[in-house]
């Protein structure tokens, strides 16, 4: 029997353990501002020594503004943040970030997905998983 692949740690990656990842928090959207707060779980048995929260805005945010040292632009839509190390059974790693759009939107959409998880296999991805509809009201929108 061959090595299974674990969804998100790469092709050709052996498994390392089963993790139920999920993310779970609250988006906000006013004058052109985006702010996400975010925490991610680790619900399974196995420990995860990393993994990547992968943030994908329908709109472009703008340029020149400061993200936490765990994460980097991946496009101008596109933010990725390390969790840190998120033990078994309830390790939970918290992230804020506070955005610009690059205009002033009356709406976007944020999909929040794990981008990668240290090679351990998660079965229920649909915890990890979100898509929010955010207006320009200012109230967090909870996913």
């Amino acid at each position: 029997m061959g090595p299974e692949v674990g969804v998100g740690g790469g092709v050709g990656s052996e498994v390392g353990g089963e993790a139920d990842l999920a993310h779970h928090g609250h988006v906000s959207l006013w004058d052109g501002r985006v702010g996400v707060w975010l925490v991610s779980e680790n619900l399974g048995p196995t420990d995860v020594a990393e993994a990547t929260v992968r943030l994908a805005f329908s709109v472009p945010m703008a340029g020149g503004f400061d993200l936490p040292p765990a994460c980097l632009w991946s496009s101008d839509r596109v933010v990725s943040c390390r969790t840190g190390e998120l033990k078994a059974t309830g390790g939970v790693g918290e992230l804020a970030l506070d955005l610009r759009t690059a205009g002033h939107p009356d709406e976007l959409t944020v999909d929040i997905t794990t981008a990668w998880r240290d090679g351990v296999a998660d079965r229920n991805p649909r915890n990890d998983r979100h898509r929010v509809l955010v207006l320009a009201t200012g109230d967090p929108y909870v996913f």
